[in-house]
């Protein structure tokens, strides 16, 4: 079994095992394409194609072709019934960013993407488009909940916040810190940080937004959250007693 999918979901939970009860270890966004490559109970096994991930979704129904023309370029964009900017037209869901979407309708600045389901088109820009201000984009994540596995407005992990910059820009990242630490050569140690420089520790993540603040998914705070560079450095020594073993640049 090879067959490739698009996630039509706002996101989809993938689990660890074939089950509801196993851990999240990542999502899927809507738009993301995915392969299924095995089947057990009433869960497909997948590997996503954005990063290769391998875990489990629950069985439905997945379209085959999507030709994607727009993303979400905010937070999160609303999903409405009609092309109405009218709450009674509104439903409870939305898309989170990074969503990629097939533009098959516009009207009243709305674009439909699927039968009765529109969104605003000052939400999305072009699929081609991209966006390198990382400060902007990470800065969207602020107070967003600490989620493991979690890559949206409803919770997101440090390793996520990072490469949810990577995906929107098309370029590859990969998931999990074990493996963003390996992506390209750094420094173990520096004095002065700057712009865009990336922290890693065993485990954790912080991009630095300049010379004095990071930013990163904090499961002690539960949250996004911005915080003092070398005292977040001497606060998870101290605490998880975990140094910085890496630092890259974005």
């Amino acid at each position: 079994m090879q067959n490739s999918y698009f996630c039509e979901s706002s996101y989809l939970n993938v689990y660890e095992h074939a089950s509801k009860k196993s851990n999240i270890s990542t999502q899927l966004i809507y738009g993301e394409k995915f392969r299924v490559i095995g089947k057990k109970k009433d869960f497909f096994r997948i590997r996503t194609d954005f990063d290769n991930y391998l875990g489990f979704i629950k069985i439905k129904k997945f379209n085959k072709v999507l030709n994607k023309t727009h993303k979400v370029s905010i937070l999160k964009s609303k999903i409405y019934y009609q092309p109405k900017n009218n709450n009674k037209f509104s439903t409870k869901k939305y898309l989170p960013f990074s969503s990629e979407i097939q533009i098959i309708n516009k009207k009243n600045n709305f674009g439909m993407f699927k039968k009765n389901k529109w969104v605003k088109l000052n939400d999305l820009q072009i699929i081609k488009k991209r966006n390198y201000n990382f400060s902007k984009i990470f800065k969207l994540f602020l107070n967003i909940k600490y989620k493991w596995g979690g890559k949206t407005f409803d919770g997101i992990d440090c390793s996520a916040l990072l490469q949810i910059f990577y995906k929107y820009n098309h370029k590859f990242f990969p998931r999990d810190t074990k493996d963003q630490v390996k992506i390209k050569k750094g420094i173990k140690n520096k004095k002065i940080f700057k712009q865009g420089d990336i922290i890693f520790w065993k485990g954790h993540v912080a991009i630095c937004l300049n010379r004095k603040t990071l930013i990163h998914a904090y499961g002690p705070k539960k949250k996004v959250i911005l915080m003092p560079i070398i005292k977040t450095i001497k606060l998870i020594e101290k605490t998880a007693n975990l140094k910085v073993i890496k630092i890259l640049s974005i």
